[in-house]
């Protein structure tokens, strides 16, 4: 949820709530780590403040005690206790003599004029300087109005700067950490921004040369790119319907073009085939000859000029047919009634051929459709599958759905055909067969795409043909 959330947002909203982040997270450990540092320096304070008055304490009693004074006794106290920061402890005498210190060979040596001047200051309450990286702190003992002498330590502040320095680092290195992470972050957003960007790109290019079927970019987002993509689906799918709806005009010019060629073939050709037809019903009737045989012959010859007629007759028909715009009369429509009547006209010419009519009906729903034309589209197909199996074979009509498409599915077990020839069965005018014209699959075609459907055509030559038609069930 808070994934698809974030996924959804802006880049915008994005990019500041990646900074807020960023800066909580440095601001967090930050104080962690000042606590954590803060928290060793008052230790480490600490602990030289107790080292530092157990090294007075014992300054104090070196001067202050009765006998001899064990010179050796600072080195030993400072090695045993491992003392952090007090380099050094010097006992100095009322005579300006170090009578005791941590460094044996200052025993019996008089103060340095530097060290003298120390003492001085410490008289006058500056009881502290300091000296390179180190500090010298002299304090007087006295003890009641007795001056008994001076204390010296020397104090270097090398642990406590390496301790800082620690310290410092310790933020550098987080900081740095905390910005990578945020450098990750900008790299795996800008990678997420991209991507799709690249493969509108080259999507892009796809429609620049006139591929519009691969060209959908998946839409999986709903920010600044979702709404990027999504204009850009809905924008090439504008293009594949004005590319669609040229295509149909060009047809649609092309039709008019034929419409009127072909209105001017039918007044020409259909007057003389008139003319003929009759003259040849004359000829029969006055010339037929007495003797049986000469007119059995002559009637013979008689019915097939007739029959010849009639078939040319039958392909300026198609002609025209083809050459008119269609007038679809949409009515809901049983598709079984249809496919009941069409097979029981076909299925007397199957039984005389040898062919067997397979039937497999999964999907009968009532479909918006022109009911003649759609009959008219069946026949063409069955022909086509009738004229292409040479001796006995098999058609199987199936229906099934898929979606919201009914698809109706006739395939044979006739010659096939070529590869060659597949990309041109649409084609109007193009036939593998010796009569026809060739304008039952392009008339085929062009009425289901009327209804808003679609033909497919598959064949293996050797082995059969397949048509689908593919027609949406709601209207």
């Amino acid at each position: 949820m808070i994934k698809r959330a974030f996924s959804n947002l802006s880049l915008n909203k994005k990019l500041t709530l990646m900074m807020l982040f960023l800066s909580f997270v440095l601001v967090t450990v930050m104080f962690f780590l000042y606590y954590q540092s803060e928290k060793a320096l008052l230790n480490e304070l600490a602990s030289h403040t107790a080292e530092l008055s157990k090294a007075i304490q014992v300054g104090v009693e070196e001067v202050t005690g009765s006998g001899s004074t064990d010179k050796s006794r600072l080195a030993q106290y400072l090695k045993r206790l491992n003392t952090k920061g007090v380099k050094e402890i010097s006992i100095i005498s009322n005579t300006d003599e170090i009578v005791a210190s941590t460094n044996p060979q200052k025993v019996g040596e008089a103060v340095s004029p530097r060290k003298k001047e120390l003492i001085i200051k410490a008289e006058l309450g500056e009881t502290v300087s300091k000296e390179g990286k180190a500090y010298n702190v002299i304090l007087p003992v006295i003890s009641g109005e007795a001056h008994y002498g001076y204390i010296h330590l020397k104090i270097n502040t090398e642990d406590v700067s390496k301790l800082l320095r620690h310290n410092l680092l310790k933020r550098i290195f987080a900081a740095i950490a905390v910005f990578a992470i945020g450098i990750g972050i900008a790299v795996f957003l800008s990678w997420r921004y991209t991507v799709p960007i690249y493969n509108i790109v080259d999507a892009t290019k796809k429609v620049a040369a006139g591929d519009f079927e691969q060209t959908l970019v998946p839409l999986d987002r709903e920010d600044e790119i979702g709404a990027l993509t999504k204009n850009f689906n809905f924008m090439v799918q504008r293009l594949k319907e004005n590319k669609q709806l040229e295509e149909r005009l060009r047809e649609a010019e092309h039709l008019s073009a034929v419409g009127q060629l072909s209105r001017s073939i039918a007044h020409e050709i259909r007057n003389p085939m008139s003319f003929i037809s009759l003259g040849i019903d004359h000829l029969k009737d006055k010339y037929s000859p007495e003797n049986a045989r000469q007119a059995q012959e002559f009637a013979s010859l008689i019915s097939s000029m007739k029959q010849e007629i009639h078939r040319l007759d039958k392909l300026l028909s198609e002609f025209l047919d083809y050459g008119r715009p269609l007038k679809l009369k949409i009515q809901p429509w049983n598709i079984e009634h249809l496919l009941s009547e069409v097979v029981q006209i076909i299925r007397p010419k199957a039984e005389a051929d040898g062919i067997k009519i397979i039937e497999k009906y999964d999907s009968q729903p009532l479909i918006m459709l022109d009911p003649e034309l759609i009959k008219t589209c069946i026949f063409n197909v069955i022909t086509n599958s009738f004229q292409s199996i040479e001796g006995k074979g098999t058609i199987t009509i199936k229906t099934e759905r898929n979606k919201d498409d009914f698809l109706l599915s006739i395939s044979d077990t006739g010659t096939g055909l070529s590869k060659e020839n597949i990309a041109r069965v649409f084609e109007p005018f193009f036939t593998t067969k010796s009569s026809g014209l060739g304008l039952g699959l392009a008339t085929t075609k062009r009425i289901i795409e009327e209804h808003r459907g679609k033909v497919d055509f598959q064949s293996i030559e050797g082995k059969g043909t397949e048509v689908v038609i593919s027609l949406p069930i709601k209207a």
